[in-house]
């Protein structure tokens, strides 16, 4: 790992001019060259410490920093793994890190000041990554349990009447896990509960990514939705299987996001953007697939994820081996820059306001708009990306379609949306 240089600002510009000053005169290449790090440019604070969570989808970050990419845009990172969501989160908010892996759902609920984190407000300029998250379930369901939720029911429906409701994990309760669990359970006819808990039909609890595993392993949950490499290791333990992966429940949905607090990057623009150039170059290289071998074997660290490469390649590549026969070639594979992957599309902040209204987490209608407007900085990452030239897809206000039939317009009536789903915390 890079160590953070305690060097002042005005050192660091005064170095940063000389040494840009010298490889521009030696390759004839203009001020504002993609790369390049002038006096103008250079980040405000250059010592960053990133967060991260042991899946992965970290792996933007990871190799940025490895790479090189962030000291190339004036970057001095260090990387800090969390023991939990919620520590991660904290840390952020109290300043102990700077940027970070993060769940999407959680910058929002964070800024609204919901699911027991005090009101920070938080920015989301970057999407880490799509696709590549899975629910996986215990042997005991092999066979009896596949894609399909509804063949889950009456099981769920035994277990509740026998007074020892099954139970489920997830990451962290507004978080993007929670939201695939919860709504692949109430697509089948179960009901997740509340955001207090309140009408399941099961038991959701929260459990960190690295610790899924050993918790089935133990019998504390008859399934979890988590990211990758968690659900292959479940596979490769030989202690359960994959139900369905979470490109199949919403193809091409956003998963991870660098999140930073709205009081930095406002403070620091100059090194917000710095930090998407590098995910940037990071992001390509990886989407490579030819990479992915060596991307794999960086991460796999005990410094980051600390599970064997051997896990976390194949689904990397979109080879699918689900535990329970089924072995397939999937083309919707985890991506980190493809198809427009990085662009913080307002429409999936106003999906997950409607999943919050929808499960209870939210105190009445809340302002779609305006959180959105506040989250997904989608002129952040306009400017960062203008600055080296890359031409991204833009904005996309398309309707989403999901597995169980139904579209999410963001053009149309988010409320409307949020109360017509037959299984809900909402009445009426």
């Amino acid at each position: 790992m890079e160590p953070i240089h305690p060097l002042s600002r005005r050192k660091f510009l005064s170095a940063t001019t000389k040494t840009t000053a010298l490889g521009l005169l030696a390759s004839g290449l203009p001020t504002g060259w993609a790369g390049a790090v002038g006096a103008s440019e250079a980040p405000e604070s250059p010592n960053v410490n990133f967060g991260m969570i042991a899946l992965t989808d970290c792996s933007p970050i990871v190799i940025a920093h490895e790479k090189g990419l962030f000291k190339k845009y004036g970057i001095y990172s260090t990387i800090t793994k969390g023991a939990s969501w919620a520590a991660i989160r904290d840390s952020l908010s109290n300043g102990d890190i700077q940027a970070t892996h993060m769940l999407l759902g959680m910058p929002i609920a964070s800024t609204m000041g919901l699911g027991g984190s005090p009101k920070k407000a938080m920015v989301a300029p970057w999407i880490l990554n799509r696709n590549g998250q899975a629910i996986s379930l215990s042997n005991s369901l092999k066979g009896k349990v596949g894609a399909d939720p509804k063949a889950l029911k009456p099981l769920v429906d035994a277990a509740k009447a026998a007074g020892k409701p099954m139970p489920f994990a997830m990451t962290f309760p507004p978080g993007t896990h929670a939201m695939w669990l919860r709504y692949w359970l109430a697509a089948g006819g179960i009901n997740p509960g509340n955001a207090s808990g309140g009408g399941a039909d099961v038991s959701l609890i929260t459990i960190p990514p690295p610790q899924m595993v050993a918790n089935m392993q133990a019998g504390k949950m008859d399934g979890f939705c988590v990211g990758e490499p968690w659900n292959a290791k479940t596979i490769k333990d030989g202690i359960g299987f994959t139900a369905i992966n979470t490109q199949d429940i919403w193809k091409d949905h956003p998963e991870k996001v660098c999140a930073f607090t709205e009081e930095f990057a406002n403070k620091n623009p100059k090194t917000v953007k710095a930090v998407l150039k590098a995910l940037h170059e990071a992001s390509v290289w990886l989407d490579n697939m030819s990479n992915r071998p060596e991307g794999a074997g960086i991460v796999s660290a005990a410094t980051y994820i600390n599970c064997s490469a051997d896990a976390i390649l194949p689904r990397l590549q979109g080879k699918y081996d689900m535990g329970d026969g089924r072995k397939f070639k999937d083309s919707n594979y985890m991506i980190f820059s493809d198809r427009n992957c990085n662009y913080p599309q307002p429409k999936y902040a106003k999906w997950w306001l409607t999943q919050l209204r929808r499960w209870g987490f939210t105190d009445g209608a809340p302002d779609y708009e305006g959180v959105t407007k506040k989250v997904m900085r989608a002129d952040i990452y306009e400017e960062a990306m203008k600055e080296i030239g890359y031409k991204h897809g833009g904005l996309s206000n398309a309707p989403e379609k999901f597995f169980d039939g139904k579209t999410f317009d963001p053009k149309a009536d988010l409320d409307g949306f949020a109360k017509s789903f037959s299984i809900s915390a909402l009445k009426g």
